[in-house]
């Protein structure tokens, strides 16, 4: 099988090279066709932004690939689907969207009004780009059953294939970690619930914390309790050997629809290194994740909860390396790359037979 992995997709997001590379592990020939416009040092929307994006959808359009049995737009996508389609010639075209725009930029970010123009074009973009594909791949059953319901999809056109992480980076360390803090890594954005992680922290003030990332929400980092350390970001590479040496990793903890729907990358990162995960106990978690088996799962927003979570795993060494063997073990079963891969040949040979 061919595939051609398409658009002005973020090469930085573990989303996209996570599917590429479990495509190629499956057996599936993945040529890339990209423009850049996106990236974590450039999104800002703007003249420019739009400008670039333009550039990109015109040069994108006039591209021809013969070998591809099928077109595979890539995360953010939304943009890119009209070019797909003129490419695709009439071969299928699967969209890999992670989020809705609008869902992500006015209901969970809020960073725009409900009733502003800018809402209604996101609205109005994710509808024609979740509407024209073949096949939509969601990363959760909660977050397809949203997309379903949001964009009037029959059910068997928006599938599940987990977000997993790259095996080759995020193994088990072969020796025990260092002194217990908690660690969290991520944008700074209420899907997080940064401010959670900081209530929690003030009421364990023995327990070091550790808080990667920066963002939206970076103000509340200021007035911290002393033992959160702050570190404005993690490169991509030394992400593996953060979560090895980390006593417990913290998933997402914010109380929006849309932290209810996802199992973000920290948590199969952390679980492919074999660490104790604390997380939300919402429906996306609980489709892979049992709380006391594999992990530790907490009310949504419940600073005490998490609190008395990190406290269990620091005082108790042989039920965090009972979790983390455990939450390992899940990974292996339903996220690991020959797992995905399997999962991600078999929907694009559905699409290509349809």
């Amino acid at each position: 099988m061919n595939a051609l992995y398409f658009g002005t997709y973020d090469r930085t997001s573990p989303r996209n090279t996570q599917v590429i590379s479990c495509l190629r592990d499956a057996g599936v020939t993945v040529v890339e066709r990209h423009r850049g416009v996106f990236g974590r040092h450039n999104w800002a929307p703007g003249p420019r932004t739009l400008a670039r994006l333009v550039r990109a959808e015109v040069a994108l359009g006039r591209l021809h690939d013969a070998d591809a049995d099928v077109i595979v737009v890539g995360y953010p996508g939304h943009a890119d689907m009209t070019a797909a389609r003129r490419v695709a010639a009439g071969r299928p075209v699967v969209f890999n969207p992670l989020v809705s725009l609008a869902d992500t930029v006015v209901g969970d970010r809020r960073l725009v009004s409900r009733r502003s123009p800018v809402a209604a074009a996101l609205r109005a973009l994710d509808r024609r780009a979740f509407r024209s594909a073949d096949l939509v791949v969601a990363d959760t059953e909660a977050h397809a059953m949203y997309f379903r319901d949001a964009f009037e999809l029959p059910s068997d056109r928006v599938q599940v294939a987990l977000v997993g992480a790259e095996d080759a980076l995020f193994r088990p360390a072969h020796a025990e970690p260092g002194p217990f803090r908690a660690l969290f890594v991520g944008k700074l954005i209420p899907l997080h619930g940064i401010e959670t992680i900081l209530a929690a922290a003030a009421l364990v003030p023995e327990v070091p914390f550790v808080v990667a990332g920066d963002g939206q929400l970076a103000s509340l980092l200021r007035e911290r309790p002393p033992n959160v350390e702050h570190i404005p970001w993690i490169a991509y590479e030394s992400l593996a050997d953060a979560y090895r040496t980390a006593g417990c990793a913290l998933g997402i903890f914010g109380t929006g629809p849309k932290a209810a729907r996802v199992i973000p990358n920290k948590v199969f990162q952390a679980l492919a290194t074999a660490r104790p995960v604390i997380t939300a106990d919402t429906p996306g978690a609980r489709e892979l994740l049992t709380h006391e088996l594999d992990s530790l799962l907490v009310p949504p927003g419940d600073a005490e909860a998490l609190a008395q979570a990190v406290r269990r795993l620091a005082d108790d060494a042989q039920l965090a390396a009972t979790l983390a063997a455990a939450g390992r073990a899940t990974y292996m079963a339903h996220a690991s790359e020959p797992v995905l891969g399997a999962r991600w040949r078999s929907l694009l040979e559905a699409a290509v037979g349809a």
